[in-house]
C-alpha cells in the first residue's frame, strides 16, 4: 500500500526536535531588489519554510514567480512555468503565476452592463473578447508592499489602487493580495477589495505548474488530476459559456476520479475539445461558493511524488493545459515552452458571469467587500 506522506508528518517530528533543543519553529520571510520595469524598481518576496518549500513573489504583477517543492527523493524542484528576470514578465507577457484582475478569465466582446449602464472593456483576446482584465491588466501593474514578516506562518500583503474607470470598469477599487506560508507546505493567497460604487471584481492567480519540474522534458499530460465537479461550463469557439451547465458523466471531462490529463486531451471527438485545442474550461464544483476552502483540484506527478490541492472559496476552477504555449516562449532556464508544459488551475467565478444571470453574480458594492481565499497545499505521495 503506497503511503502519502504529507509536509504535515514532517512537521511533527521536526516541531518534537526543536521542542527537544528549546528552539521555536518558524517560516522566514525576506525582500531583494528585482530590478527595474520602465523605470520603476520591483522587489522579490521570499517565503521559506523548513520542509523545503519556497516561495518567490514579484512585485510586478504581485506574481508567484518560484514555488520550490520536494519529491519523495527529498529533492526540491520549482514547479512553476516563468522566468528567471523580472522584466520579462513585462516584455513577454504569458500571464505566468501573476495575479489577474479585475476580472479574470473572458468577457464576451468586452461588455457588460450594471444598473442599466453599459460598459466596453479592451478586447484583448483574438479581438473578440476581454481577457483576464483586458489591456494593462492587476498582472502589469507594480504592487505597493505593505508589510511582509517571519513566523509560524510567513506572510507578505501587497497593495495596489485601481481608480475609477480603469480599463473600463467602473468604481474605485483598493485591493490588497495576501501570501501566506507555513511549516505544513499551505501557501496561501487571499485576494480582498473594496471599491466606492458598483463594479464587478473576479481575482485569482494564474500559476501554471509542472509538479515533475519545470521545463522537464515529459511535460505536465502525464499528471493525474482529480476535480470534485459533476458539471462544466461549455464554450462556443470564441471560449465563452454558453450559459449551460453540462454534466461531465460519460465525457472526457469526467475527473471525479483521478485521471491522467493526456486521456482526452487530444479527443476530437469533443467538439468541446476542438474549440479549446485541449483543456480550457471552467468546472463548476460541487461545494459551490464557500466561506472557508474547500478542494477544487488535487494534480499528482506519479513520478516524483509531488501533489498539489488547491483549494478555495469561490464556485469554480479554470483547468487549462497550457494548449497555446507554441514553443516560441523562453522561460526559465533557457527552456522552451511547448503545449502541455504546464497546468493552470484557477479558483474563480465563472467565465462572463456579468452577462449570464444564471451564474453566481460578480457584482461589488460599496460597504460589501469582495474576498477570495485560495490555497495550494503540497504534499509528497510515496
Amino acid at each position: 500500500m503506497r503511503k502519502v506522506v504529507t509536509l504535515k508528518t514532517a512537521l511533527s517530528y521536526a516541531l518534537a526536535l526543536s521542542l527537544a533543543s528549546g528552539t521555536a519553529l518558524a517560516a522566514e520571510a525576506s525582500r531583494a531588489p528585482a530590478g527595474t520595469i520602465d523605470g520603476a524598481a520591483i522587489e522579490t518576496l521570499t517565503l521559506t519554510n523548513g520542509q523545503g518549500v519556497t516561495a518567490k513573489i514579484l512585485t510586478y504583477g504581485a506574481t508567484l514567480q518560484s514555488l520550490m517543492a520536494p519529491g519523495k527523493d527529498g529533492q526540491s524542484m520549482d514547479v512553476l512555468l516563468g522566468y528567471d528576470d523580472a522584466k520579462d514578465y513585462a516584455d513577454h507577457p504569458n500571464y505566468f503565476g501573476v495575479t489577474v484582475g479585475r476580472y479574470a478569465n473572458r468577457i464576451a466582446g468586452g461588455k457588460f452592463s450594471l444598473d442599466g449602464k453599459a460598459y466596453q472593456l479592451p478586447v484583448n483576446d483574438n479581438d473578440v473578447n476581454s481577457l483576464h482584465g483586458g489591456g494593462k491588466g492587476f498582472d502589469k501593474q507594480v504592487w505597493k508592499v505593505v508589510s511582509i514578516k517571519s513566523g509560524p506562518t510567513a506572510k507578505a500583503v501587497l497593495a495596489l489602487t485601481s481608480p475609477d474607470g480603469d480599463a473600463g470598469y467602473p468604481g474605485k477599487l483598493d485591493i490588497t493580495v495576501t501570501y501566506t506560508l507555513d511549516e505544513s507546505g499551505n501557501l496561501g493567497i487571499a485576494f480582498d477589495a473594496k471599491t466606492d460604487k458598483p463594479t464587478i471584481v473576479n481575482m485569482t492567480n494564474h500559476a501554471i505548474f509542472n509538479l515533475a519540474g519545470e521545463g522537464s522534458p515529459e511535460g505536465a499530460l502525464g499528471h493525474v488530476l482529480t476535480i470534485p465537479a459533476k458539471a462544466f461550463t461549455p464554450v462556443d469557439a470564441n471560449l465563452i459559456p454558453t450559459g449551460e451547465l453540462k454534466p461531465v458523466d460519460g465525457s472526457v471531462f469526467d475527473f471525479r476520479m483521478p485521471r491522467r490529463v493526456a486521456d482526452g486531451i487530444r479527443d476530437g471527438r469533443d467538439q468541446q475539445i476542438v474549440y479549446g485545442r485541449g483543456y480550457d474550461h471552467n468546472w463548476a464544483l460541487d461545494k459551490g461558493a464557500t466561506r472557508t476552502p474547500e478542494l477544487a483540484a488535487r494534480l499528482e506527478d506519479p513520478v516524483s511524488g509531488r501533489v498539489l490541492e488547491v483549494l478555495t472559496t469561490e464556485p469554480g476552477v479554470q483547468f487549462y493545459a497550457g494548449n497555446f504555449l507554441d514553443g516560441t516562449l523562453v522561460g526559465k532556464g533557457g527552456h522552451l515552452y511547448r503545449m502541455g508544459d504546464g497546468i493552470a488551475l484557477e479558483p474563480q467565478k465563472f467565465p462572463d458571469a456579468p452577462n449570464k444571470p444564471s451564474f453566481l453574480s460578480a457584482r461589488v458594492d460599496p460597504g460589501k467587500p469582495y474576498h477570495h481565499q485560495m490555497i495550494y497545499r503540497l504534499s509528497v505521495k510515496r
